[in-house]
């Protein structure tokens, strides 16, 4: 990691099994390196690259030293994720699962940033806005929605309501930024569900093979909800709506790279460089980045979590998008900004 080795060998004075593995730093890259254990097996890099390793190759990864210190010792004594990616390539710069684990114990615990799933809330409606303007519903994030305060699902006895002092008629900057439910409702609505899965389909949701080359689960945005109410709650985050932090990186990435997203991976292969995905088109991407700002925002989904989502672009530096999610039944707001703003800074270094 970063130019210096992470994992060694030492004699194991085991007949059968000459060395043993050995790790620097085994907790700080556990969930990146994986382990090598007789009594438990193989998993992450170490099973996948287990060929070139026991060849005597390097296997040189992606991850800045500074930005994964920076994220293990927000997340100590949490439960979450944090994940960093460089915007133009799709590297990753840090990936931390809280609770760590040893990887010398060869102690397993679920990967947070890859593979626990959870509704992302508010931070969907960035995907709702991004149809909105794709698809031509509004002009600009200026143009007003024409939303009540309290929206009523057509059909239904479900409604949504956002605060009546920034949400009543909001333009899609503040709908953001108060994460008025009523506005993506309503927008729901008019967009209809196919549309709303195809941008979603376009950031990378209910892809089933993604690989770091680690395999993450796939995020699930609903094709077709059963109905009017539950399209809505779809638009809102919720129902069977469902990300990993890894996916809503790549979110926030490809509005801040012009519409574009690498897939996300954490050893470069040079004989099958990635190519660029396009999500939406330059100008959404420039009217929801101008909107979100280098900024830090973070919002309380349900009360299982709080997601926190950055993205900036320091003079000399990489342009860096960050996703932070906190499981927790209280409001973690001002801790999930605080982390994503650590790994912001690590990144201008």
């Amino acid at each position: 990691m970063g130019g210096r080795p992470v994992t060694g060998s030492v004699p194991s004075g085991n007949a059968k099994v000459s060395f043993r593995r050995t790790y620097t730093d085994g907790e700080l890259y556990a969930h990146i390196t994986g382990y090598r254990s007789m009594a438990f097996g193989n998993n992450q890099l170490e099973a996948i690259w287990r060929e070139d390793l026991d060849a005597g190759k390097d296997v040189v990864t992606t991850v800045d030293p500074v930005s994964q210190r920076a994220a293990f010792d927000a997340l100590r004594g949490r439960t979450g994720a944090a994940i960093a990616l460089d915007a133009r390539t799709g590297e990753i710069a840090a990936l931390v699962s809280a609770p760590t684990y040893d990887a010398d114990a060869g102690e397993p615990l679920l990967n947070r940033a890859l593979r626990d799933p959870h509704n992302p809330g508010a931070a969907a409606h960035i995907i709702v806005a991004a149809a909105a303007l794709e698809k031509g519903l509004l002009a600009s994030m200026d143009a007003p929605t024409r939303s009540p305060a309290v929206y009523s699902v057509p059909d239904s006895s479900v409604s949504f309501s956002g605060d009546p002092a920034h949400c009543t008629d909001a333009n899609l900057r503040e709908a953001l930024r108060y994460a008025c439910q009523n506005v993506f409702a309503r927008l729901a609505t008019d967009l209809g569900a196919e549309t709303l899965a195809a941008t979603a389909d376009s950031f990378g949701f209910n892809t089933e093979q993604s690989n770091t080359p680690v395999q993450a689960f796939a995020s699930k945005w609903p094709r077709q909800p059963g109905n009017a109410a539950q399209l809505a709650l779809t638009a809102n985050g919720l129902f069977d709506t469902t990300a990993t932090p890894l996916q809503m990186a790549m979110v926030i990435g490809a509005i801040g790279h012009g519409g574009n997203w690498f897939p996300p991976h954490v050893v470069t292969d040079p004989k099958t460089p990635a190519s660029s995905r396009r999500a939406v088109s330059q100008h959404t991407a420039d009217e929801l980045r101008l909107a979100v700002g280098n900024s830090v925002t973070a919002w309380v989904p349900s009360t299982s979590g709080t997601w926190a989502l950055a993205y900036a672009q320091a003079p000399g530096g990489r342009p860096q998008a960050v996703a932070v999610f906190l499981s927790s039944a209280t409001d973690t707001t001002s801790d999930a900004s605080q982390i994503a703003a650590r790994l912001v800074e690590a990144a201008k270094r």
